[in-house]
């Protein structure tokens, strides 16, 4: 069997644990910030402050003359961001050599921000309002946000990750500064780093880095109760047209028993050759090329998506056969080498991101929601191995009983 190192979660300082991973034989050491805060924290009319301060913190100059993307980039390294519904990660794969000036100069940017400049705040603000404008003419975008919209109708978790065009436009430099010093900061937060060695003086890094007033608080305060889904189904494409279709529902809460049948379901019905639905609508129906499913689990329920993309006039037979799939698994009507698939499928995935250091990394600090909860390949992978049919054919009956259909473009 395949194993990863265990990652080592060191004493909190101030609150931040860092999660190692170390193995010799690496040259490059990788670091993620992980902080426990998303688009749901965005408050009330100001949609996309969590997306927008993302951009911010790797944009602005950090030792008055280059970002810290821009540093890392220039020393021969990779550097990214990305904000989610309830995570924003912020993460650099450099030579190991230039590991502590790296996590010195990646804690400041994010934690020590200067933000009052309007500037460079408009900027990057522009560069948010291309990218969201961008997202909008690209129905395999729409359609996933209308679909969350209606799995979590009016609740923090539909909010789009990338924020609202005219909510952004009325965001200052000092309101957006005060987020990030009332709400950002006081999130949980861990630092995981993957590398051959333990980073010299990060402790004292971290001290540094951090507010000497720090205190800690949910990074989901919000939380109000979910309503029912909205089950209608939408008025259907008949043209020509491609259609992006989103088959979506809720899955147990972060942290619950249960999503790990979700992960099986979703590989089951995704886009390995190996999937029931590739088989279906590759093989025995040449509906669409592109599709896929995956399942996240977030605070309060989590949201399992189907997306394909298909002519307008197959929008329906594809509605059908995705059902018809569920009702099958449901009803017990799944071979046992199909399900065995299904979970090597999903296991070797983990794996094989574990053994990318920066992918790695990325997995460690989703899967453990910013160091919120435990998590480890090893328990995953059990997780996974208890799964029986019975859980499978379960999850499958409550999509079925409580799912979502959405299209983009809509019928006209």
């Amino acid at each position: 069997m395949l194993t990863q190192p265990a990652a080592v979660a060191a004493p909190p300082t101030r609150d931040l644990p860092v999660i190692g991973v170390y193995e010799p034989r690496l040259r490059t050491t990788t670091f993620c910030l992980a902080v426990a805060h998303g688009a749901r924290q965005d408050p009330r009319g100001g949609c996309g402050v969590a997306h927008l301060l993302e951009h911010l913190l790797f944009s602005l100059p950090s030792d008055g003359a280059t970002s810290f993307a821009e540093r890392v980039e220039r020393g021969g390294g990779h550097a990214n961001a990305q904000t989610g519904v309830e995570t924003t990660l912020f993460y650099a794969q450099v030579a190991a050599e230039d590991a502590a000036g790296t996590a010195d100069a990646l804690l400041r940017a994010v934690l020590r921000p200067r933000l009052t400049d309007p500037a460079p705040f408009d900027r990057e603000r522009a560069v948010v309002v291309s990218e969201l404008r961008t997202a909008a003419a690209d129905p395999a975008d729409t359609v996933q946000d209308a679909a969350a919209a209606a799995v979590f109708p009016g609740h923090p978790l539909a909010r789009p990750v990338g924020g609202d065009l005219d909510e952004l436009a009325t965001l200052t430099p000092e309101g957006v500064l005060r987020e990030h010093r009332e709400v950002f900061l006081r999130a949980p937060m861990s630092l995981v780093v993957v590398g051959p060695a333990p980073v010299p003086g990060l402790d004292a890094l971290l001290r540094d880095a951090l507010p000497a007033t720090r205190t800690t608080a949910p990074g989901d305060a919000e939380r109000p109760p979910l309503s029912a889904p909205d089950t209608a189904l939408p008025a259907l494409p008949r043209g020509d047209d491609i259609a992006w279709v989103c088959l979506a529902g809720r899955t147990p809460a972060a942290g619950t028993p249960g999503t790990a049948a979700y992960e099986l379901l979703a590989t089951l019905l995704g886009s390995s050759p190996s999937s029931l639905l590739y088989r279906t609508l590759r093989g025995d129906e040449s509906l669409s090329y592109s599709f896929a499913a995956w399942s996240r689990p977030y605070t309060e329920g989590g949201l399992w998506r189907l997306l394909a993309g298909v002519e307008g006039h197959a929008v329906e037979r594809l509605v059908d056969l995705v059902r018809g799939l569920l009702t099958d698994i449901a009803e017990g009507r799944i071979r046992d080498e199909d399900l065995l698939a299904a979970r090597r499928k999903t296991e070797m995935s983990l794996v094989l991101q574990a053994e990318n250091p920066l992918d790695h990394a990325l997995l460690i600090a989703l899967r453990g929601r910013a160091g919120t909860q435990p998590w480890s390949i090893d328990a995953n992978r059990a997780e996974l191995a208890a799964v029986t049919a019975a859980d499978v054919s379960a999850a499958a009956a409550a999509l079925l009983a409580e799912h979502v259909v959405v299209v983009r473009p809509e019928a006209s």
